[in-house]
């Protein structure tokens, strides 16, 4: 069985070649300058040829060194990319997370929740922006972001956490007073509460369950807001009927102050999305969050297609 290559003392000889001098190279490793020049002699010795032209003032590569340096360089690059993987992977996550979302998403679902990951990570930094209007993340060095909603940029990296009904819903107190439409075509005559920050806001498409029916109603109504938490106060004092978000209102849902006005139907759903900048990976402390938004988003009744 031959023996196996001398890792180290290619290492070695490729962190000689990037310095040109033995003692350099050999301050880079942490080694005395002797065990350097011990591994490049047993080096040549093992392959039979002269690996560098030694000077009293200068170190050149011969042939043969140049023709081995590309792969003992990446020997040595891939040796200490093993290590810093391993060694972050084992370290308990520390540093600081600059971390952005949407204000009603963050109000509601994250700062919550934050602090448990922060008390479960002490080392652990969190700077939270909430806000709805575009961000840069490499710009603005964000190091993740949750969006709700579409999201199209080629530049990040992006991957669907969760996805989220938006039934139609409203108070009890307004279907017995408007009476219970039991079709969405029937939505017309009623009040909606209409999204002014979205475009054609008034376009509401349903699915049947069965997706045999689909069916596209443009609705009207007094009251329009530019955020979904602005319409609940509304829908609970029977103002009339809207599209919400699920993760918003689902405990109205249970508790029987809201109600779903056609259970039979679906709307598109909401994606909400993990964004990241762009690169070969996040750095453990960022990788721990994620981690902890998936296990949560998992026990979630609102949270759909969960990817754990």
């Amino acid at each position: 069985m031959p023996h196996l290559p001398d890792f180290e003392a290619w290492a070695i000889f490729a962190k000689v070649a990037e310095r040109g001098s033995f003692s350099v190279a050999a301050e880079d490793l942490g080694l005395s300058k002797t065990t350097v020049s011990k591994a490049i002699t047993r080096l040549e010795q093992r392959m039979r040829t002269t690996l560098l032209h030694r000077t009293t003032r200068r170190l050149s590569l011969t042939e043969n060194g140049r023709l081995a340096l590309e792969r003992a360089a990446r020997i040595l690059a891939d040796g200490a990319a093993v290590e810093a993987e391993v060694f972050e992977t084992a370290a308990l996550p520390r540093g600081h997370i600059k971390l952005a979302s949407s204000v009603l998403f963050g109000l509601e679902i994250l700062t919550p929740i934050l602090p448990d990951f922060m008390a479960r990570y002490p080392d652990i930094e969190i700077d939270l922006h909430l806000t709805d209007e575009p961000i840069d993340m490499v710009g603005d060095a964000f190091d993740l972001a949750l969006r709700v909603g579409p999201f199209v940029d080629s530049s990040l990296r992006i991957s669907r956490l969760a996805s989220f009904r938006r039934p139609a819903v409203a108070a009890p107190a307004y279907l017995e007073r408007m009476g219970r439409p039991q079709h969405p075509r029937e939505l017309v005559g009623h009040q909606a509460i209409i999204y002014s920050h979205i475009g054609l806001g008034n376009h509401w498409r349903f699915t049947r369950d069965d997706g045999e029916e689909e069916c596209e109603v443009v609705v009207a109504g007094r009251y329009h807001v530019n955020n979904s938490g602005a319409a609940v106060p509304a829908l609970l004092a029977g103002l009339g009927i809207a599209l919400q978000p699920e993760f918003f209102i689902w405990r109205e849902l249970q508790e029987g102050r809201l109600e779903e006005v056609f259970p039979g139907w679906n709307t598109d759903p909401g994606p909400l999305y993990i964004v990241s900048p762009p690169g070969h990976g996040n750095p453990a402390r960022v990788r721990a969050l994620i981690a902890f938004l998936r296990d949560y988003f998992a026990t979630q009744p609102w949270a759909h297609g969960v990817e754990v």
